[in-house]
């Protein structure tokens, strides 16, 4: 997977769509089609589709040669075994997806993921080829009470425990305020740039400028069409785990399509100043 293009400073913006428990495997093949159609092969974005577990082999089929990648919402540690209703990197990869979403908010809220399962889970997801997106995020009360970076420092420390800088450059981050998931509420493009920096600034601590400087960071929390050019202006923002826009092929798209002229214009920025 490369991660720049032309500018080597520049990394190359990545938009996931996170559905969550939504389409039946029509529905899912239908909006997959419509993406394709809409959003040409060659794009100046890495575009990434997370359907349910019943729908990864029928979309990545419907996407081969599209340019549009297949993820997983989840995984188990263990390659196989006696775990009913588990479901493993191994068997991700064999239905075609190449990434998979690990400690979403949700999954840490209802299932009571802990850093050491992310961590478990991320160095598994590596151990197959696939390309973990980790979530980290703080809750609304964590924010009120001055915790975020406190918060963030904890879940990439215990996420990231154990790893080299080798498996930290194939590792996506994403950020997701947790107060703004699902609520129409979003982080103002300053709120998200500050926690952004913050991450790189931890990982570069952490596994060298390197690392940091090539790692990219999604921002996920009610993005829309309307407010994802703003926050990939940012200098930190490389991209969005997209929610409930990502169900509807027109906004998904538009939300594509904007953030690759977002990324043009950062990376002519980068290249003009001195």
């Amino acid at each position: 997977m490369r991660l720049y293009r032309i500018n080597e400073n520049v990394r190359k913006p990545i938009i996931a769509g996170n559905w969550k428990l939504h389409k039946t495997l029509q529905e899912a093949v239908q909006l997959v089609t419509l993406l394709k159609r809409s959003l040409p092969a060659d794009q100046d974005v890495e575009v990434v589709v997370c359907p349910p577990f019943t729908a990864l082999s029928e979309t990545a089929e419907v996407l081969m040669e599209s340019g549009i990648h297949v993820g997983a919402q989840d995984l188990y540690w263990e390659d196989k075994g006696a775990f009913t209703g588990e479901v493993s990197a191994p068997l991700i990869k064999d239905a075609g997806a190449g990434f998979v979403i690990v400690g979403h908010s949700e999954r840490r809220q209802f299932f009571h993921e802990t850093h050491e399962t992310v961590n478990k889970k991320t160095k598994a997801a590596l151990k197959a080829g696939l390309a973990p997106i980790v979530c980290v995020g703080e809750t609304l009360a964590e924010r009120e009470a001055g915790k975020t970076f406190a918060v963030l420092e904890d879940q990439l420390k215990g996420a990231f425990l154990g790893f080299t800088q080798e498996e930290i450059r194939k590792v996506i981050v994403a950020y997701e305020p947790v107060w703004a998931i699902g609520t129409g509420r979003t982080a103002l493009p300053e709120q998200a740039q500050e926690a952004h920096a913050f991450i790189r600034k931890e990982i570069q601590k952490r596994f060298g400028e390197e690392a940091a400087k090539a790692l990219r960071i999604q921002y996920g929390g009610s993005v829309k069409p309307d407010n994802i050019g703003s926050l990939m202006k940012q200098e930190d923002i490389d991209g969005a785990l997209v929610g409930g826009a990502s169900l509807e092929a027109d906004a998904f798209a538009e939300i594509v399509k904007t953030a690759g002229k977002a990324a043009r214009e950062k990376e002519v920025r980068s290249c003009c100043t001195p």
